[in-house]
C-alpha cells in the first residue's frame, strides 16, 4: 500500500498516490515532446534541435516566423483547447456519475455551436468576426442555465441532467443544420469547418484569450477535488458526511460549461474528447480527482495537438480539420462504452 503524499495550502489539502505523481510527470515529458514534433513537422520539416534553439534564443533565427508565428501557437492552441475540453468531460462524468458524460453529448457543445452558427448566419456581416468565441461562450451557458432549470425536481438528479441534456442537444443539432441550409453557400462551408473543429489560422491572441480560462478554473476544480470524490460515492453518503451536494454540483457544472465553452469557441466543435481522455487517464492512474485532471488534461491536449499534426502534414497541400481525425477514434470508442455499459 503506497503512501498517498499530501499537498496543503492553508485549509486546502490533495493527496495524490506516489505512483500517481510519477505517471503525471512522465506524460507531463510525453506531452512536451509531442509538442517539439508537432513544432517540427509541416511542408517544411525541421530539426527539433533547430525548434529548441530558435525558442530559447533571445534573437530571432531562419526560422523564427515558421516556428513562433505559423506553428507554436496553433500546437499551443491545440493543447489548450484539448485539455480544456478533457477536464470539462471529466467534471461532468464525475458530478453526473456517468462514464457517458461529455459536453458534446449532453449538449454544451450543440448550445455554443448553435449560437455560432446563428452569428456567422445573421450577424456576421454586422458585427465583427471577433465577437464569435463571446457568441459561443454564451450559447454553451444559456444552453446549460436551460439543462440545470429543466432538470431541477427539489434538487437536479444526475440521470435527468443526462437525459434533458440529450434531448436539448438533438433539437439544438437540428436547428443549427436549418441554419446552415438556409445560409449562403460561404456560410455554410465557414460553419461547417467551425463544427468540425479547427485550430487552423491561430494566433498569439487566441492563445492569451483562451488561456486564463484554463489557468483560472483547472486550479480551482482541483480546489474541490475532495468534493468530487465525496460526491462520486453518491448523494446520500454525501449529504450524510455534511457535503452541500446541489451546491457544489451548480457550481462544478458552471466550472465544465466555461471551460468546454471557452474551448468551442475558439476551436470549434471537437467532438469526443471529453469523453476519451478522462477514460483513458482512469487506465493510467487512480481514481481520484486530483490524480485524474492533470492527466486527462493532458491527454486531451496531446489528441487534438496529435490530430492536427496529421491533418496539416498527411494530406498537403490540403488541411484537414483535426476534428475529423478525433471523431475518427471518437465515434468508435464512444459504441465500445455503449457495449460495456449494455449489462448496467
Amino acid at each position: 500500500m503506497h503512501r498517498l503524499i499530501t499537498l496543503r495550502m492553508n485549509r486546502w489539502s490533495v493527496q495524490i498516490n506516489p505512483r500517481s505523481a510519477t505517471l503525471i510527470l512522465l506524460i507531463v515529458a510525453a506531452s512536451l515532446t509531442l509538442a517539439l514534433i508537432a513544432i517540427a513537422t509541416g511542408s517544411l520539416w525541421i530539426s527539433p534541435l533547430e525548434v529548441i534553439k530558435e525558442l530559447s534564443a533571445s534573437e530571432p533565427g531562419d526560422h523564427a516566423f515558421i516556428i513562433e508565428t505559423l506553428r507554436l501557437p496553433r500546437v499551443l492552441m491545440a493543447f489548450l483547447a484539448g485539455a480544456a475540453l478533457a477536464l470539462s468531460g471529466l467534471i461532468l462524468q464525475s458530478i453526473i456519475r456517468n462514464p457517458l458524460a461529455s459536453p458534446d453529448i449532453i449538449g454544451v457543445t450543440s448550445g455554443a455551436s448553435a449560437a455560432a452558427v446563428f452569428f456567422l448566419s445573421f450577424l456576421a456581416g454586422a458585427v465583427s468576426i471577433r465577437w464569435l468565441p463571446v457568441a459561443a461562450i454564451l450559447g454553451a451557458a444559456c444552453t446549460s442555465l436551460l439543462i440545470y432549470a429543466l432538470a431541477w425536481r427539489q434538487g437536479v438528479s444526475p440521470i435527468r441532467l443526462v437525459l434533458i441534456g440529450i434531448g436539448l442537444s438533438a433539437g439544438l443539432s437540428a436547428l443549427t443544420t436549418l441554419m446552415i441550409v438556409i445560409s449562403p453557400i460561404a456560410t455554410s462551408m465557414t460553419a461547417y469547418v467551425w463544427l468540425t473543429g479547427s485550430v487552423y489560422g491561430s494566433e498569439w491572441s487566441d492563445v492569451q484569450a483562451l488561456a486564463p480560462w484554463l489557468l483560472i478554473l483547472g486550479p480551482l476544480s482541483l480546489l474541490l477535488a475532495r468534493t468530487i470524490d465525496i460526491q462520486e460515492m453518491g448523494d446520500a453518503i454525501a449529504i450524510n458526511l455534511g457535503v452541500p451536494v446541489q451546491r457544489n454540483r451548480f457550481i462544478l457544472l458552471w466550472i465544465s460549461v466555461a471551460l468546454a465553452g471557452s474551448a468551442v469557441a475558439y476551436t470549434g466543435a471537437i467532438g469526443f474528447v471529453g469523453l476519451i481522455a478522462p477514460h483513458m487517464a482512469r487506465r493510467l492512474v487512480d481514481r481520484s480527482f486530483a490524480s485524474l485532471a492533470p492527466v486527462a488534461a493532458m491527454i486531451g491536449g496531446g489528441m487534438v495537438a496529435l490530430a492536427d499534426t496529421i491533418g496539416r502534414t498527411a494530406f498537403l497541400p490540403l488541411d484537414i480539420p483535426a476534428g475529423v481525425f478525433v471523431s475518427g477514434v471518437g465515434a468508435p470508442f464512444f459504441i465500445y462504452l455503449l457495449y460495456r455499459q449494455r449489462h448496467h
